[in-house]
């Protein structure tokens, strides 16, 4: 069985569209549960659960609260509340494709070494067009992905994204759960939670495969496309590797601020790349966004 999770905070514009998006695929109900986890929202988002309930009741679909505040936690819930062999983590604002979830299941059984994956992620832009600052450099800020037409694995510092991703359950009974001391709380842009995983996954040996036709939508706000977006996603990019790395030893810590020396060279070059191109609106975003992580990552945050 797959186990489909959604944990969602206040979307409920978005919630019942992602569902719906689930039980259209044409898939064998006995063969999918849908997790849903309202990590603690104070929109109409139960309501909008109660009407998919009603809508599809076909469809193995659970409700769970999770009273702890964030993404890490309402993971982990469902997680713990799962009953399949793999579970595929999907966002509340991201639709999957009609033909999703067979791929999926195809891919699997032709990948068994896949430990873990992750698909294609389009963004959809509310406002009608992208941001004059997004470039394939910072493709990744609208949680946006896409590494080709082919089956690949993940390398490097590439790994999947939170919208699009999946791991096997004996897997994760391996590596163990998401670091609560990580991901989105409430409206903070923390992370990190993805990587850490990601990272325990590969020290033991694990394949991280990408499938290019398990492909999903995902509804990016114009609220996602400002500068300021960009500052408090670099501060919680460097807060969160802060908390990791430190968490790890300060041996680690160190790696990464040298890192991060190396990344402000690349910074740099980008900059003047994009200036030359006449596309300035980049070159400053990536500035932006360095200058930030920066911040975060000597905790010079103010809360």
């Amino acid at each position: 069985m797959l186990s489909i999770i959604v944990c969602t905070y206040n979307r409920d514009k978005y919630l019942y569209g992602a569902l719906r998006c689930i039980a259209e695929n044409g898939f064998p109900a006995e063969a999918y549960e849908i997790i849903l986890v309202n990590n603690m929202s104070t929109d109409n988002t139960e309501s909008e659960c109660q009407k998919f309930g009603k809508d599809y009741p076909d469809v193995n679909f659970r409700y769970f609260v999770e009273t702890s505040q964030g993404l890490s936690y309402a993971r982990n819930r469902g997680i713990k509340e799962s009953h399949g062999e793999t579970l595929l983590f999907l966002d509340d604002d991201s639709y999957i494709q009609q033909d999703y979830l067979k791929n999926l299941q195809r891919q699997l059984n032709d990948h068994p070494e896949a430990d873990a994956f992750g698909g294609k992620i389009d963004p959809i832009f509310e406002s009608g067009e992208a941001p004059k600052w997004l470039s394939k450099w910072n493709y990744s800020w609208v949680s946006a992905i896409d590494m080709g037409d082919e089956v690949c694995q993940f390398e490097g510092k590439a790994f999947p994204i939170g919208a699009n991703m999946g791991i096997r359950k004996a897997t994760i009974e391996k590596t163990g759960v998401f670091n609560t001391q990580l991901g989105r709380s409430k409206k903070n842009l923390m992370g990190g939670e993805e990587k850490d995983l990601f990272e325990r996954i590969r020290q033991q040996g694990g394949n991280i495969y990408y499938f290019p036709d398990v492909v999903v939508q995902h509804v990016i706000p114009p609220s996602r496309t400002t500068l300021d977006y960009v500052k408090r996603l670099g501060e919680g990019v460097g807060s969160s590797e802060r908390i990791r790395t430190l968490g790890v030893s300060k041996g680690k810590y160190l790696k990464r601020l040298f890192s991060e020396l190396v990344k402000w060279g690349g910074t740099v070059i980008l900059w003047m790349i994009s200036v030359f191109q006449g596309k300035p609106q980049i070159g400053r975003a990536l500035i932006l966004f360095r200058h930030h992580v920066s911040k975060g990552l000597l905790g010079h945050i103010k809360e």
